[in-house]
C-alpha cells in the first residue's frame, strides 16, 4: 500500500497575461515533484480571471500537458501548427530544443477550467526537435468503475480495480502516468501502476484520502494507491513518473541541467536560435 508522505497546499498566483491560477511547483518542489515540475489548475467563471491568456513565449527542455475540463485552450506555435484543446481533451507538447507558441483561452459559458502539467526530460532528451500530439475526448481511455468511479487515463498502464487498461500517450523515458479520477460519496478505488514511481494526488473537487480540493498529496512507493472520498465525492489528478536523477536548473520557460545551458537558452532566444540550434 502506498502511504501519504507529505501534502503541498496550491498558491494562487497570476501568470501569462494576468491569468489566475491555482500552482504547485518551483524549485524547492523540484525534487519532490520529479520528473513533473508544475502544475497549474485554471478554474473560473470570470472571464477577467483569464481572458488575457498565455501570449507568445518560448520554452526549452521539457513537455507540457494542457488538459481541459470545461471552455477551450487555442494553441500556436512558430512551427504553424494550430489546434483547440477541448473539453475532456489533452495536448501533449514536447518543447525539446525549443518552441515558441501561445495559448489562448476560449470560454464555454464563462467558465474556463483546465490544468498545465510540466513534466521533465531527461538530458539526452533536452534537445530533440519540438512536437506535439493533441488527444481529443474521445481517444482518452474510460473505465467506468461498478458506478462508484469514472477514470480517465491520459497516459501509462494502470490497473482499475482489477481491470488493466492502457492511456493514448507512446512510450515515454519518464514513464509518465496520468490519471483524471471522479470518485462517487464515500466511494474507494484501488490503483495500481508504476510500483517503483512514487504518486502524485491533486485534489481539485472535494476531499479525498484527508487531500482538501487545491492540496497535492506526495506518496509512497508500492504496489497499490487506495483511494478514499470524502461524503460529498472528490474529483482528482492522478500523476506518476521515472524519477530523473540528475540536476534540475530552471529560470522561467526553460529547464535544464546546468547554468550554463540556461545562459545559452537565453541567448539563442535572444538571437532568434532557440528552435533551430
Amino acid at each position: 500500500m502506498r502511504n501519504l508522505l507529505k501534502v503541498v497546499d496550491a498558491q494562487a498566483t497570476r501568470d501569462g497575461d494576468g491569468v489566475h491560477i491555482h500552482r504547485i511547483g518551483g524549485r524547492v518542489l523540484n525534487q519532490i515533484l520529479n520528473p513533473f515540475l508544475m502544475l497549474d489548475e485554471i478554474n473560473s467563471d470570470d472571464t477577467s480571471d483569464y481572458i488575457g491568456g498565455f501570449p507568445e513565449h518560448p520554452h526549452r527542455g521539457f513537455e507540457t500537458i494542457t488538459y481541459m475540463k470545461a471552455g477551450r485552450m487555442r494553441h500556436r506555435d512558430h512551427m504553424k501548427n494550430e489546434g483547440v484543446v477541448e473539453p475532456g481533451g489533452v495536448q501533449w507538447m514536447t518543447a525539446g530544443r525549443g518552441v515558441i507558441h501561445s495559448e489562448m483561452p476560449e470560454q464555454e459559458s464563462g467558465l474556463l477550467h483546465g490544468f498545465q502539467i510540466w513534466l521533465n526530460l531527461p538530458a539526452d532528451e533536452k534537445m530533440q526537435p519540438a512536437a506535439y500530439r493533441d488527444f481529443p475526448e474521445r481517444e482518452i481511455t474510460h473505465v467506468n468503475q461498478d458506478n462508484i468511479a469514472e477514470v480517465h487515463v491520459i497516459a501509462g498502464l494502470v490497473d482499475v480495480a482489477g481491470q488493466v487498461v492502457a492511456g493514448p500517450l507512446p512510450a515515454r523515458a519518464t514513464s509518465p502516468v496520468l490519471m483524471d479520477v471522479e470518485l462517487k460519496p464515500n466511494a474507494n478505488l484501488e490503483l495500481l501502476f508504476s510500483n517503483d514511481q512514487p504518486a502524485l494526488v491533486y485534489v481539485y473537487k472535494g476531499l479525498a484520502n484527508k487531500l482538501h480540493k487545491r492540496q497535492l498529496g506526495v506518496f509512497s512507493t508500492g504496489a497499490m494507491l487506495k483511494l478514499e472520498a470524502g461524503s460529498q465525492g472528490a474529483s482528482l489528478l492522478v500523476l506518476s513518473g521515472r524519477v530523473i536523477a540528475e540536476p534540475i536548473v530552471q529560470h522561467g520557460p526553460f529547464v535544464m541541467n546546468t547554468t550554463e545551458e540556461i545562459s545559452q537558452a537565453f541567448e539563442d532566444y535572444r538571437r532568434g536560435h532557440l528552435t533551430s540550434r
